[in-house]
């Protein structure tokens, strides 16, 4: 028996465990004491590392659709099938007939992050999508044209602030996000310890709020008004210091803010104008204070602008850069924010989609346009699918409109864990190993932590199952021609020579990820090698946030652009909004869940066990006008689609407003998901709207649904 410090690799909290294994079997996982990150703080997702290393439903060998039906075969069988199908469609359809969908699960993997971009650039497609535009490309627009750089994404500074004014997130649910924070209630608890205030701004009083020293419950979809009406007043009031910060648009901005009074936005918003007055009063005055939005605020009409006006706000009160306010890590492996600028700044729309026209942001197309691009025929038409650790049939809007499309392809393949909603529709499913049974450091998110760490895990169990680099690998030989029996150390070889040289450093001598890592850490801002995290399993403490400004900006200028044009012009859409009056349709937003994430850790026991939580919620005035009681079932219509769901009536959500969770709907014929299926709950994405976007970065809005609801059989 023994125990091995692992990063947990399930949500952004990359929190360390300590994973007890008798004879290759998980006996226990607890938070790792010793861990310099998280010290000791679990959740019940990483508690479930070892059932999910178990699960009998994970897939352990390849499924090749023969007859209408998915069997399992070989893996060289597997990549013939590719092999035989992919490069004749190619040949005849052209690149951009593949198109690639990339999950939320592929962020938490080291091999898929590593080597998913040189396979994604082999094949060579401009019909790229992830999960991002259902979750934060509109952060990533908004501090490109802010900063220089669509990563150079600043954080609150939790350890040190005194005053924190968040928007539209439940980090004490979701443990963070983008904000790398383990034990956020720990962090948020310390605050009001040394007589600093939270303040969170949010339909539903989630358990956040619950902490909060006050909330507000704002209407859906007004945020980006709300904070407008914030900066408003910080003009009007004389209270803008941006201290010495090198800032170019000032005026502009005040200039911008002016309809947008705390009477103007009141009623829409339905916070009063006093609180309004007094929350940028508070703000200003704080000697150390962050502003901070999360999905409530990206994924909705105005998410751009929302996600803008977070960190105008952040400028404005001179709290950006600066400790306790909203600050820049320095990731350690060379991140792309943690390069040293190139000042070229930061640009979107170098490509369109064909259907509707909508830009490209970071590399990537809107999701909500991927059943566009597979269901309208002409040229250019996408003909084949990969998905790589992805269910876009539950994640995306409109998704019963996208699961009748992905059953029109011509191929599809899918590389996923599970059959799932999603990989039930592909022609080859290629699973990879349990994280137990890989490397893991987390690429992606100390790119947005809290504090500057770095931790490896090597993979802790052994499997027989191929790693996904190396399923990568032959993927890229097929699309490139070398074919999928193409020599994996040569490729592997080629794809750490091209980082080598980006990041300036020798190859080295090791192979897969572990290489690739080694290169990015030694091409890194710190001293550290592979090896000094291999001597240090617990992690290594890089120490708290510093002042990154003016290095880390990519603006053309080296100057902080608060008024881009790029952002700006979508402002009279908003001030439209504003001359809109109010009226009472019902609002649908989503809902954070401790135990859930996404669609993909449903088939858990332990995660799912106990009351049914896919519940459509709302306040009991509603309940009582609608005819809802707790407990009965609702039908909910959007233009979009409709559901049954169970109803639960709550004072804990704004009347007005109702709330369904997301990542449910297993109750679909053709899965091999056994505990999911029996607690299948009800796909809210089917009401999502795939028309209903962020005007800028074409991002879904999904909060902020106009919806109807009634009781069922009525």
């Amino acid at each position: 028996m023994t125990t091995t410090p692992v990063t947990c690799p399930l949500c952004e909290a990359t929190c360390g465990l300590a994973v007890t294994i008798d004879d290759s079997r998980v006996t226990g996982v607890r938070g790792d004491d010793a861990d310099v990150f998280s010290r000791g703080f679990i959740c019940p997702k990483g508690a479930s590392l070892g059932a999910l290393h178990h699960d009998p439903d994970r897939l352990r060998r390849p499924l090749v659709r023969r007859g209408g039906e998915l069997v399992e075969t070989t893996w060289d069988e597997a990549f013939a099938e590719i092999e035989r199908r992919l490069p004749p469609l190619m040949a005849e359809h052209g690149r951009d007939a593949v198109a690639v969908y990339a999950g939320n699960p592929s962020v938490h993997n080291t091999p898929t992050s590593l080597y998913g971009p040189a396979f994604y650039k082999a094949l060579g497609t401009r019909n790229f999508y992830t999960a991002g535009t259902v979750d934060q490309v509109p952060k990533h627009f908004a501090v490109g044209n802010l900063f220089g750089g669509g990563f150079t994404i600043p954080v609150p500074d939790l350890d040190r602030t005194q005053h924190l004014l968040m928007l539209g997130a439940n980090p004490l649910v979701s443990n963070g996000s983008l904000m790398t924070a383990p034990d956020v209630r720990g962090k948020l608890r310390a605050l009001r310890e040394r007589g600093g205030k939270l303040v969170v701004v949010d339909p539903k009083r989630s358990r956040t709020a619950e902490l909060a020293d006050e909330h507000h419950p704002i209407r859906p979809g007004t945020d980006a008004l709300l904070l407008f009406a914030l900066v408003n007043e910080l003009f009007a009031a004389s209270l803008v210091n941006t201290r010495d910060l090198p800032v170019n648009g000032v005026d502009e901005v005040r200039t911008l803010a002016a309809p947008f009074t705390p009477e103007s936005v009141a009623a829409h918003t339905d916070i009063a104008a006093d609180d309004i007055r007094r929350m940028a009063h508070e703000l200003a005055a704080a000697d150390r204070a962050v502003v901070y939005g999360r999905i409530g605020t990206t994924t909705q009409a105005f998410g751009t602008l929302a996600s803008w006006l977070i960190d105008v706000l952040n400028v404005l009160t001179g709290n950006l850069d600066r400790e306790g306010g909203a600050m820049f890590p320095l990731a350690a492996a060379g991140q792309a924010n943690a390069r040293p600028s190139k000042r070229r700044g930061f640009t979107t729309g170098r490509w369109h989609s064909r259907v509707r026209g909508l830009p490209e942001v970071v590399g990537e197309l809107p999701v909500a346009t991927l059943a566009d691009e597979i269901l309208t025929p002409g040229d250019g038409q996408v003909r084949a699918l990969i998905t790589v650790c992805g269910n876009p049939c539950l994640s995306t809007p409109n998704a019963d409109r996208l699961a009748d499309a992905l059953g029109r392809l011509d191929f599809m393949v899918s590389i996923d864990v599970y059959l799932n909603e999603t990989s039930k529709h592909a022609d080859v499913v290629l699973p990879g190993p349990t994280p137990l049974e890989r490397p893991h450091y987390d690429l992606a998110l100390y790119q947005l932590s809290v504090r500057n760490v770095a931790n490896w895990t090597p993979a802790t169990l052994p499997t027989d199952v191929p790693q996904e680099w190396e399923t990568l690998l032959r993927l890229t030989g097929i699309v490139t021609g070398q074919g999928a029996s193409v020599d994996l150390a040569a490729l592997d070889d080629f794809v750490a020579g091209e980082l080598a040289k980006r990041h300036d450093v020798p190859l080295g001598d090791r192979r897969g990820p572990e290489r690739l890592v080694d290169i990015m850490l030694r091409g890194g801002p710190y001293d550290l090698t592979l090896a000094d995290l291999e001597a240090a399993p617990h992690g290594v403490d890089l120490g708290p946030l510093m002042p990154r400004v003016p290095d880390v900006l990519g603006t053309p200028s080296g100057r902080v652009e608060l008024a881009p044009e790029a952002i700006t012009r979508d402002v009279p859409r908003l001030a439209a909004a504003l001359a809109t009056p109010v009226n009472g349709e019902l609002l649908l937003i989503g809902r954070r869940q401790l135990s859930s994430n996404n669609s993909w850790m449903h088939n858990l026991e332990s995660l799912v066990r106990g009351k049914n939580r896919c519940t459509v919620q709302l306040n009991p005035a509603d309940a009582s006008r609608l005819g809802l009681v707790d407990g009965g079932t609702a039908v909910v219509r959007s233009r979009a689609g409709k559901i049954e769901i169970p109803v639960e009536v709550t004072d804990t959500i704004r009347p007005g407003v109702v709330s369904i969770p997301h990542g449910w709907g297993h109750d679909v014929d053709g899965t091999r998901t056994t505990v999911a299926r029996a607690h299948a709950g009800v796909n809210t994405n089917v009401l999502a709207d795939d028309q209903l976007l962020d005007a800028l970065s074409g991002t879904a809005a999904l909060n902020g649904i106009p919806v109807e609801i009634e009781p069922a059989g009525a």
